[in-house]
């Protein structure tokens, strides 16, 4: 494999960064749409659920569909799918004939094309770079995300406030259309289909699936990152509140802390960019957990007069997040033969949300109940300890071995 795999990906890039920082913007600006028009925080997590439902749902379906397909083509053809449907939300806006469940139909479809996407194109990583290359590339995806995360949101705050909202939506119709156009430039390979004869999808989810449970140290991490991110999530959306009730903080000042994650990850996916790290990446991603878990302790921990030190605290937050989604992307890609990678990171994204998705449906009632500071410190805790024996999980540690 020759340096040609840096013009792909630079290609590649470019489109992606548009598609993500459009997709960012016009999300942010929904929300500023849902909560002006409904002035209602219940609206706002069932709008969240109905944006990961569907690929929770069909998740395994596609991974297998993306693992017996043209990978390049599955891509062009979900960034089309949800170009046309923001482009029909759009005309339906224009026309004065929109309603709220017009949204949540929208952000399920987007949820559909999005389950087709992010395995196709993370299952295609392996197939154009250097093995030692691969959580480089998680990385500078991770830069990517996070500039997006970071100026999407301010940008859709500043167009809404300018233009209605039928107009920002095209944003986002163009930002999808940019991704398909650069897709046309590139070449992305397909492995080798090894059995034409049969092509049962049952049987096809079954065999993704026992691709990690017969390694018995990958089923470990899976399992590992699925339990911390069960409490990470629903923690992730008590910062606004953190901030404006415990730390008696302003909407300006939520917003920072909004922000600061994202820097923070940023940061993070900087660091795992810049070059190729000769670490066992396992180890990595547990040292993460627990570098996690002492921060939101910590943050638990803090007087109410201690939002400075909070503010710290998320900004390590995200470091943390980003390093550990670049370590475990690029564990996947290089454990896992690229036959089955989509089927793979497919379970994986299901596995993610369903949690995600209990837990923003219970977090409410919890932090009610027991205190916001007290959720993020039995967070924490709980953060640690599985931190603590993963670190004790030999299989596990011995997955990435040759890799340190």
């Amino acid at each position: 494999m020759n340096n040609n795999w840096k013009r792909t990906f630079a290609i590649i890039w470019s489109g992606q960064f548009f598609s993500i920082l459009t997709s960012s913007l016009v999300n942010f600006a929904i929300i500023i749409w849902l909560s002006l028009q409904t002035g209602s925080a219940e609206m706002l997590a069932w709008a969240a659920i109905a944006a990961m439902l569907p690929q929770s749902i069909i998740g395994p379906f596609t991974g297998a569909l993306i693992d017996r397909g043209n990978r390049k083509l599955v891509m062009m053809l979900a960034d089309t799918f949800i170009a046309l449907c923001t482009l029909l939300l759009a005309i339906l806006f224009w026309l004065d004939v929109a309603e709220l469940w017009h949204i949540f139909a929208l952000l399920a479809l987007r949820s559909v094309g999005s389950a087709f996407h992010m395995p196709a194109m993370q299952a295609s990583v392996p197939l154009l770079a250097p093995t030692d290359q691969l959580t480089r590339i998680a990385g500078i995806n991770q830069i990517i995300a996070s500039v997006s995360q970071i100026a999407g949101p301010a940008l859709g705050a500043m167009l809404i406030t300018i233009w209605d909202i039928e107009y920002v939506l095209i944003f986002d119709v163009a930002g999808a259309l940019l991704a398909v156009t650069s897709l046309f430039f590139v070449h992305i390979p397909n492995p080798e289909k090894q059995n034409e004869l049969e092509r049962d999808i049952l049987k096809e989810m079954k065999e993704g699936a026992m691709v990690v449970l017969r390694n018995r140290g990958l089923s470990f991490v899976f399992l590992y990152s699925t339990l911390v991110v069960f409490f990470i999530v629903p923690i992730s959306v008590l910062f606004p509140l953190m901030t404006l009730d415990y730390f008696n903080g302003t909407e300006f000042q939520a917003g920072i802390i909004e922000a600061i994650w994202s820097v923070g990850a940023l940061v993070g996916g900087a660091i795992m960019g810049v070059k190729v790290y000769k670490v066992n990446r396992v180890g990595l991603i547990n040292w993460m957990h627990l570098l996690l878990g002492v921060a939101f302790l910590l943050s638990g921990l803090l007087s109410p007069t201690g939002f400075v030190w909070f503010a710290v605290l998320t900004g390590l937050s995200g470091i943390t997040g980003a390093v550990y989604n670049s370590a475990f992307t690029g564990l996947i890609q290089t454990k896992i033969e690229s036959t089955a990678l989509g089927r793979v990171f497919s379970m994986y994204y299901t596995i993610a949300l369903i949690p995600s998705m209990l837990g923003l449906i219970g977090i409410g009632f919890i932090a009610d109940t027991i205190g916001l500071n007290n959720s993020f410190i039995i967070s924490g805790i709980i953060i640690m300890i599985i931190g603590i024996v993963a670190f004790n999980t030999k299989s596990a540690m011995k997955l990435d071995k040759t890799h340190s």
